[in-house]
């Protein structure tokens, strides 16, 4: 008797495995146009979807399944917000839908409560549609920390990497070579314990590696990858009191060099990099967006519409894809502007601003990322 009820119930579960493999994604329809149907759901429904049925969470959690949203480009563009709440320092990750203008949230970061947000140096691989948060510094204890976190927005869920070889906060990174990242500087054990030490992450292979240091540390960071070289600059702090520092990083010959002049002292603001050129939204006045001209070293103002500064209160977050430039201010106001060139063929700008809701008043932007979803 126990052999035939042993029996009976291996019948049973093969019966019941049969079952949920066998399960059509959308019943009446082949599982192809099912498939394709799930592939047009828009972010960050597909994470959402996960619980209708067993066949929707395996078919989304596949591998090919954002292959195929890639290579069928049904990915859109989403803006990500790092912001915080000024009254208790509360931190938070947004997502914006440009086209929509609606809000999403996302799952909060899995880092400690205490933390400075300014402190986290924040990048992104914007096809892959993945966030890398870096670094950091404790509020309670003033120590600076080397995690790594990874949101995918295919499955809207972080993960903790391999940490970097040195804590770190207040420092610059950049995407270089293929993919892989760069994190430069920073502060250490106190925020003047500067660091010149450089490393790079491997995401393919959850990895770092040392590289060459910088030559002395910067007390400020902006930075921007042009081409495949990493610019770093403590930048202008408003009143202008000293000429700032800086330095390109070369990473095919794990090399440093000096600034030059020209972008040295331009360099008035918050850096985004749209077709291998490089723009500044200023932090000074009302706010003008310069060019950098590499062949004369020097930079140009964006004609066109002002920048809409009524509307919008520092401090800034800046980002950029597609010919269009993000800027997220206090309030989580968004002025989005689309780059042109006019019949001379100077760059020009034209602004329109995505209110915020009122719920945000509160909110400052540490960081922005422009992410494929």
């Amino acid at each position: 008797m126990a052999t035939l009820r042993s029996s009976s119930t291996k019948e049973t579960d093969n019966h019941e495995q049969t079952m949920i493999v066998s399960e059509p994604l959308i019943p009446g329809l082949p599982d192809e146009i099912g498939e394709l149907c799930l592939l047009h759901l828009p972010y960050p429904y597909q994470a959402l979807v996960r619980s209708v049925s067993s066949s929707w969470n395996r078919a989304i959690n596949d591998p090919n399944f954002v292959l195929s949203k890639k290579s069928l480009s049904l990915s859109l563009p989403y803006l990500f917000v790092f912001a915080f709440r000024k009254s208790t320092a509360r931190i938070q990750w947004q997502a914006l839908d440009p086209r929509s203008r609606r809000w999403f949230l996302l799952p909060p970061m899995p880092c400690p409560k205490a933390v400075c947000p300014p402190g986290f140096a924040c990048t992104s691989m914007p096809r892959q549609g993945e966030l890398y948060v870096f670094g950091g510094m404790r509020s309670d204890t003033q120590t600076s920390m080397n995690t790594t976190y990874i949101y995918r927005s295919s499955t809207n869920r972080w993960s903790i990497a391999s940490p970097m070889l040195t804590p770190r906060s207040f420092f610059a990174v950049g995407n270089v070579n293929n993919g892989k990242i760069i994190v430069v500087g920073g502060s250490g054990s106190g925020i003047s314990d500067s660091i010149t030490a450089a490393e790079c992450y491997d995401p393919e292979t959850d990895t770092w590696t040392p590289v060459a240091k910088m030559r002395t540390g910067l007390c400020r960071y902006d930075s921007a990858v042009v081409g495949n070289r990493m610019y770093v600059t403590e930048g202008w702090t408003w009143p202008f009191m000293f000429s700032p520092r800086g330095g390109i990083y070369d990473p095919e010959k794990d090399t440093w060099q000096e600034l030059r002049d020209g972008i040295r002292e331009g360099w008035t603001g918050l850096s985004l990099v749209l077709s291998d050129r490089l723009f500044v939204i200023s932090e000074h006045g009302d706010c003008p967006m310069k060019v950098y001209l590499p062949d004369l070293d020097t930079w140009r103002y964006v004609g066109g519409d002002k920048f809409p500064r009524q509307a919008m209160q520092r401090p800034f977050a800046v980002s950029g894809a597609e010919g269009k430039v993000y800027v997220v201010s206090s309030g989580l106001n968004v002025a989005i502007g689309r780059i042109y060139e006019d019949k001379n063929g100077e760059f020009c700008v034209k602004w329109e601003v995505v209110a915020a809701p009122k719920a945000f008043n509160d909110f400052s932007p540490s960081n922005c990322q422009v992410l494929y979803a």
